[in-house]
């Protein structure tokens, strides 16, 4: 089959020896005589697997001392919730960064127990920049953010400075570069973009802040629950952890996130290059915060898009329609889209010029 060049915001592309173990765990695991979505998940082969992804993440991300890594259902929507409700105490209040629709969702659940805040938002300019020079007011609990926008194609490029609790939603830009996660209480992430496929959830907890909420918390939604069984408080969404544990392998592999973020970079600077040069094309998000994870980008000419459309057709390119808050096109860059894909849409862009 000819080579599908998969540009899609999510789920997202892996690399092809995650797939290639994942499709034989499914048939026979490890010379079991059972699939790995078959045996329990409290065997000691799963066990085994749910031990080595959750350190492979205080490694690769090298973890401080003091926090549990959870890997968890519900995605980073259920996420929005479980944030709310284990980091309010004594003002019930929570500030919030909002630059798209992921983070202005995580605000509405802060008010089903408390208070969400909006501390800064790019919302007046269609969330097209990363908010700069705010105030962080105070009697907040704690301060959240979104640190890339898929949607609307920006990325924080600094960690906001904060003395109140910080928790982010890392969804998807985990794991494409090093960070400091000692300046974090909480983040947390879905797997679909950067890390394996949808269905679980990563979260690395501060342990400090575990039981401390002022608000009464369902059990399923209680961090400390999980923390206290090793994620395995109830079933885990077994196959999505394996496939994370062998994608966290994979960039161990490649040199970690050192060496990811070159190739991240390089995949980026590539295409951004091309948008800013070609006048056919307009980035869409002001260009010292674009994301280097998903390139929002418009035609200078709507008249040219037919030709354009059947270009990337014809070249095997899916998933790069823009989403409809934003109309034109993205292009989603995760870890393992290889460089040679990127190049493949910028020579159709360097095609519809040319014609």
């Amino acid at each position: 089959m000819k080579k599908v060049h998969n540009f899609s915001a999510g789920p997202c592309i892996l690399a092809p020896t995650v797939f290639e173990e994942a499709s034989q765990a499914i048939l026979n695991y490890n010379n079991t005589g059972l699939s790995l979505i078959e045996m329990s998940h409290r065997s000691p082969e799963f066990v085994a697997v749910m031990e080595e992804a959750r350190n492979l993440v205080k490694e690769i991300l090298s973890v401080p001392d003091g926090y549990t890594v959870l890997f968890l259902q519900g995605g980073a929507s259920l996420g929005f919730l479980e944030i709310a409700y284990n980091m309010m105490r004594e003002h019930k209040k929570g500030g919030y960064i909002t630059t798209g629709a992921w983070a202005s969702k995580a605000l509405k659940e802060a008010n089903f127990m408390g208070e969400g805040v909006v501390v800064a938002s790019s919302d007046d300019k269609n969330n097209s920049y990363i908010p700069k020079g705010y105030t962080i007011p105070s009697g907040l609990d704690y301060l959240h953010y979104t640190s890339n926008n898929t949607i609307f194609g920006t990325q924080f490029k600094e960690i906001p400075e904060t003395t109140v609790p910080l928790v982010c939603d890392m969804s998807s830009d985990i794991f494409s570069k090093p960070i400091d996660v000692s300046k974090f209480d909480i983040i947390y992430a879905g797997a679909q973009k950067n890390l394996g496929p949808a269905g679980a959830t990563l979260f690395i907890v501060k342990d400090t802040i575990l039981g401390k909420s002022s608000v009464a918390i369902p059990t399923m939604l209680n961090l400390e629950t999980h923390a206290k069984k090793d994620s395995m408080f109830n079933t885990p969404p077994v196959f999505s952890i394996y496939a994370s544990m062998l994608t966290l392998r994979w960039i161990k592999s490649l040199g970690g996130l050192t060496e990811i973020e070159k190739m991240n970079n390089a995949k980026a600077e590539l295409l951004y290059a091309e948008i800013d040069r070609n006048p056919l094309f307009k980035g869409t998000v002001a260009k010292e915060d674009r994301s280097y994870m998903n390139a929002t980008f418009v035609l200078t000419d709507e008249t040219k898009k037919d030709a354009f459309d059947k270009l990337w057709n014809d070249a095997n390119i899916s998933g790069i329609k823009g989403h409809r808050s934003v109309g034109g096109y993205r292009a989603s860059m995760y870890n393992a889209m290889p460089i040679e894909s990127v190049q493949v849409l910028v020579d159709a862009m360097k095609t519809l010029e040319s014609k």
